[in-house]
């Protein structure tokens, strides 16, 4: 596992990186040519961006000598197959996110996004200092491959909506496309989820196939232009209170690597999780600012929506407790952490976050 220090100076300056690296890199080193297929489209520019800035570092890294070429979502396979073409060798790294896999095993969903879960800076506290990595990598050992947390959208915001409501009495028989655990906790609701690819939500909208759909936040679903059909932004996106993005690569191909080449990718992956989330805190602000202006109005769920949510969240996890040993190991040490660090975000984070959200600052 990669030593904390290190990660923390990557995560500080990638000038840092590069110098501790560098020198490492041999001349003697062979050549390796890697492909990575990506679960995201190349318009996911802040995702699909972290593949590419992994590739650059690693090249810099290492000379020139270590390079992955990245595939866009269907390009080599399907977005949702990059575990299984990492685990066989089809090809030898994947940029996805865990729950597209919890058909095989819920417990897939830790390493991504749990429903009432952790914000972003509590992912990575619990992944690099709470035991969270060292599980994750168990899981995904035995699909033979190894697991590296490649970024973080943050939290997301609550989809769009055709028609606003103001209760959860309101969400039965309502069409929305969400999928994975937040889809059955939706349906728990009285909702109906449905499973649709990002290229077919905007029509789905637009004809009134479905009646809301969640994609990510602002600055990725404003390029989608949801609002011109579901003009009700809800808030927040209480299945993904952090989303974090994973690299993958094949076990065979990892052991293949020199030592310095697995430094240089270790490093070069927390540089791009440490990045995405501070594109996003950047770009997120502006494209609501616009959003807003093009009329669409924002709501927040509704109290009784959020509760019975949380209900239904904490009932699905026991249940899946008992029947899933794998998952029950996962949810003793990621609720124990959850439940400690909402206790200090009350103290410092919170409370000083709240004060300040209500402040009207001067600004030029």
């Amino acid at each position: 596992m990669m030593d904390r220090r290190k990660f923390i100076t990557a995560a500080g300056t990638g000038v840092a990186a590069t110098a501790i690296a560098a020198p490492a890199v041999a001349q003697a080193e062979p050549a390796v040519r890697w492909r990575m297929a990506s679960s995201f489209p190349k318009s996911v520019d802040n995702i699909f961006g972290a593949a590419e800035h992994l590739s650059a570092r690693l090249k810099a890294l290492t000379g020139g000598k270590f390079e992955i070429r990245i595939f866009a979502s269907g390009e080599l396979v399907p977005g949702f197959e990059v575990l299984n073409a990492c685990e066989q060798g089809t090809v030898e790294c994947g940029q996805t996110q865990g729950f597209y896999f919890i058909g095989k095993n819920k417990a897939f969903a830790f390493d991504a996004a749990l429903p009432f879960g952790l914000n972003a800076r509590m992912h990575n506290a619990w992944m690099y200092y709470g035991g969270g990595l060292e599980l994750v990598r168990e899981l995904y050992r035995e699909h033979n491959t190894i697991l590296f947390p490649a970024g973080n959208s943050g939290a997301q915001m609550g989809g769009w909506w055709r028609a606003e409501f103001g209760s959860i009495a309101d969400l039965r028989g309502r069409k929305v496309r969400i999928p994975g655990i937040a889809g059955e906790i939706m349906a728990r609701l009285g909702a109906v989820p449905q499973s649709i690819p990002g290229s077919d939500i905007y029509p789905a909208l637009e004809k009134g196939t479905i009646d809301a759909a969640e994609w990510v936040g602002p600055y990725d679903d404003e390029k989608l232009g949801f609002y011109r059909v579901a003009p009700h932004y809800y808030f927040p996106g209480w299945w993904e209170g952090s989303s974090c993005v994973s690299f993958l690569v094949n076990l065979n191909e990892w052991n293949k690597l020199p030592a310095a080449y697995k430094e240089a990718f270790e490093l070069a992956a927390a540089e791009a999780n440490v990045r995405m989330i501070a594109a996003y805190d950047a770009k997120n602000p502006p494209a609501l600012a616009r959003l807003v202006q093009q009329g669409v109005q924002l709501h927040p769920y509704p109290k009784d929506v959020m509760a019975g949510a949380l209900k239904a969240a904490n009932d699905l996890y026991e249940q899946e407790s008992a029947a899933n040993p794998v998952f029950r190991r996962f949810y003793q040490s990621w609720s124990a952490f959850r439940h400690a660090q909402y206790q200090w975000y009350r103290v410092a984070e919170a409370s000083f976050s709240n004060f300040m959200a209500g402040q009207r600052l001067p600004f030029k």
